[in-house]
């Protein structure tokens, strides 16, 4: 089966999460996608495949005889869609050799466009695959499954060696809570990647930042004809917190590492409303700062109406998993010459939101994120071409390989020994006198005394 093939086989499952549920899955449906993924990682021949009571899904592929002692690699991707354009049947629309130029969307009055996605003009020539205009797509992550399963089926088929394989399609990462529940033990991996990215080559280890807030504003409701220095509109002021805050800081100007405060929602009437954020930064300093401006304006504004007009409710999310990954630096060294070997541009951006794989990396999984050669998600403009999806498994398959070989740099007087690090033997001499150079145990040296450092791959 290639690999456009099993996209389209998985996106007509739809599997929105369901955002209000507090149901683990928060919506039955993910199991519908669950079940058929279980299905077909037994019918390769992964072992150990577990679909639980959570809706994870489990399988490892066993090493080849002889690389058993390879370190353990884990791949993840998300089967839950956002919930929003889920409304109607999934249409995928196939446009062979596209032109690059917009692109009306079927019937929908959408148009895929240049000016909304410039990349668009660097497509022209592949098969581009959307909507019809009135759904999602289900890219995210959906392509990072099928991606996964064709990298399994080219692992086994053409007989390439490889370490331990573990695999982990999980839900309700749309929703932030599908993490939460991760079975470390049953997925037995030491280092993982999602394939959760956009555009093929994408290599990421940074992202946001984040946390929830919520202002919730208790008015004061009178007949408007006798409302004079009595009544206290909480719709009004709903709108004051806004226009407190800084007016382009808002995810329409801002990129790449800049943060951001997104209004979600105001909801309510004079006597009670209530104002929904997410919160955005990648520096954790102006995070903190960010949550600290919140935090006053909540302070002014009772000051101002009276105390407990006001109240705001700050909800952590998630951090950024740089501070984790740098520790593991030779994930990304691996990602960037898997790129090279399949002849992929690689693309080392930051994440602007967050994966499963912050979360795992601070829960002891270190987690890097790769693209999946998706565009425009969580919109009816979400869009993939087959030729991206090709690269992102030619990038998997290489990532494999880059995997099997022991790689290390020691030199300048500088060697790092550190416990996560892959374990190498040395000939005490060659250590010594020739750094960089593993002992081939042929060397002149005189010292044969072989034993067990932890080295620290540097660029």
């Amino acid at each position: 089966m290639k690999v456009e093939e099993r996209l389209l086989k998985y996106i007509a499952i739809k599997t929105p999460c369901d955002e209000n549920s507090d149901t683990v899955p928060t919506s039955q449906c993910q199991f519908d996608l669950a079940r058929i993924l279980t299905d077909e990682l037994k019918e390769l021949g992964l072992d150990k495949v577990v679909l639980d009571d959570k809706c994870f899904v489990y399988g490892i592929l066993a090493a080849t005889p002889g690389y058993e002692n390879k370190k353990k690699l884990g791949l993840i991707a998300h089967m839950d869609t956002v919930p929003e354009f889920c409304e109607a049947e999934i249409h995928p629309v196939c446009t062979p050799d596209y032109d690059g130029c917009d692109l009306v969307l079927g019937d929908s009055g959408r148009v895929l466009t240049t000016k909304d996605f410039p990349h668009l003009k660097g497509l022209k020539g592949r098969t581009l695959i959307t909507s019809d205009g009135n759904t999602i797509l289900g890219v995210d992550d959906k392509a990072g499954i099928a991606e996964i399963m064709q990298l399994l089926e080219i692992l086994i088929t053409e007989k390439i060696p490889h370490g331990q394989i573990s695999v982990a399609f999980t839900p309700d990462e749309e929703c932030g809570s599908g993490a939460a529940h991760f079975d470390f033990d049953t997925f037995d991996a030491e280092v993982a990647y999602t394939l959760d990215g956009d555009g093929e080559g994408e290599i990421q280890y940074q992202n946001f930042n984040a946390c929830e807030a919520k202002f919730e504003i208790n008015g004061k409701n009178v007949h408007p004809g006798s409302a004079k220095d009595v009544m206290i509109n909480a719709v009004l002021i709903a709108a004051d917190i806004n226009n407190m805050l800084p007016r382009f800081e808002i995810p329409r100007h801002t990129e790449q590492y800049e943060g951001f405060y997104h209004l979600l929602s105001i909801h309510g009437d004079e006597g009670h409303a209530v104002s929904e954020y997410i919160i955005r930064d990648h520096d954790s300093a102006s995070f903190e700062a960010r949550r600290n401006t919140l935090r006053h304006i909540e302070k002014i504004l009772n000051e101002l109406w009276g105390e407990g007009t006001v109240t705001l409710t700050l909800t952590d999310e998630y951090q950024n998993m740089e501070c984790i990954i740098k520790d593991h630096m030779y994930l990304i060294d691996y990602a960037r010459e898997a790129c090279a070997k399949a002849n992929v541009p690689e693309d080392i951006s930051p994440i602007r939101g967050g994966t499963d794989g912050c979360k795992l990396s601070f829960k002891g999984l270190p987690c890097p994120n790769l693209g999946t050669g998706g565009h425009g998600y969580h919109g009816p403009l979400e869009h993939v071409t087959i030729e991206g999806m090709e690269a992102a498994v030619r990038v998997i398959v290489e990532l494999v390989k880059s995997l099997q070989m022991s790689k290390y740099q020691i030199g300048n007087g500088d060697t790092d020994y550190e416990k996560e690090k892959n374990i190498f033997p040395f000939c005490a001499h060659c250590i010594i006198y020739r750094p960089y150079f593993r002992c081939n145990f042929n060397c002149s040296g005189t010292g044969r005394t072989l034993f067990q450092i932890n080295v620290q791959r540097r660029p």
